[in-house]
């Protein structure tokens, strides 16, 4: 796992302060301290595994005495009927920690099978598939890690990693040629600079100012493939604005080299998976 205890543990606490305040009433006092259980969770449906370091260690953290095993890892598929992983340990610590650790199991591993059906959709093609801000709060290294485990990319983690001139901030300051030469005598050198263009001629305008990425925003396949022969590889080309599985493959032809889709984090579904107590 990539992802920093330290971060990961702040949002244990933070999801099993909001699930047990002092007391589970129902654990605690229907079952014996000292009862010992195995738990396995199993998966209940076909995709990609994101979160399982992040889900087990919610059970160490409980109890530190919680044994795990690990038999499907991060970025590995799965299929219905799967064994990914067993606990054991006391049968009131897997209880208490069991939801926090299917909430964080089952929304990561969603992120990466939404993300690894884009990706498969545009094999063959030179484009990759990447996140973006729209992201749960308080949630986004998890979601931006399981994005990656689902074979996609990141774009920028928040506002301080790169410019990004939308189209109010164009409007705002009134033209791309303006923003941009403004914002040059002011940014650092490492940082980028992307500009977001919502037709041709605006295309044109961006690439004269020598800006490192150019979205296109909500054009269709046809629009797209003309701004790739215009640009002809003057500036990295990403195209925005609800991709879906359905339309992904053929923006992917034009030959833009980022696709990025809100879709894969804001709304993605829970993928389907259960901890069972083994009798």
């Amino acid at each position: 796992m990539l992802l920093p205890e330290f971060y990961v543990d702040d949002v244990i606490k933070r999801a099993l302060s909001e699930d047990i305040n002092y007391i589970d009433l129902a654990t605690d006092l229907l079952i014996p301290e000292e009862e010992i259980s195995t738990a396995e969770f199993v998966s209940k449906a076909e995709g990609v595994l994101a979160g399982i370091d992040c889900a087990l260690r919610t059970f160490t953290f409980i109890d530190s005495t919680v044994k795990c095993e690990i038999f499907i890892h991060d970025g590995e598929k799965v299929k219905k009927g799967d064994v990914i992983a067993r606990v054991e340990g006391k049968t009131r610590s897997i209880l208490k920690a069991e939801r926090t650790s299917l909430n964080i199991l089952q929304h990561m591993s969603g992120v990466a099978t939404a993300t690894n059906k884009l990706v498969e959709a545009c094999a063959g093609t030179k484009a990759s598939i990447v996140d973006t801000r729209k992201t749960l709060p308080g949630l986004r290294a998890l979601e931006k890690y399981a994005v990656t485990a689902g074979g996609g990319r990141n774009h920028r983690y928040n506002l301080s990693d790169a410019a990004m001139l939308k189209d109010n901030h164009i409007d705002a300051y009134g033209s791309i040629t303006g923003a941009v030469s403004a914002l040059k005598q002011k940014i650092g050198h490492m940082a980028k600079i992307e500009v977001e263009v919502r037709n041709k001629e605006e295309l044109k305008e961006a690439l004269g100012c020598n800006v490192d990425v150019i979205m296109l925003d909500n054009m269709t396949p046809e629009e797209m493939t003309e701004c790739v022969k215009i640009a002809d590889g003057k500036a990295v080309l990403e195209a925005s604005g609800n991709i879906s599985i359905d339309t992904v493959a053929a923006v992917a032809k034009t030959g833009v080299d980022i696709i990025s889709v809100g879709a894969i984090t804001h709304s993605v579904k829970a993928f389907d998976i259960s901890l069972k107590i083994r009798k």
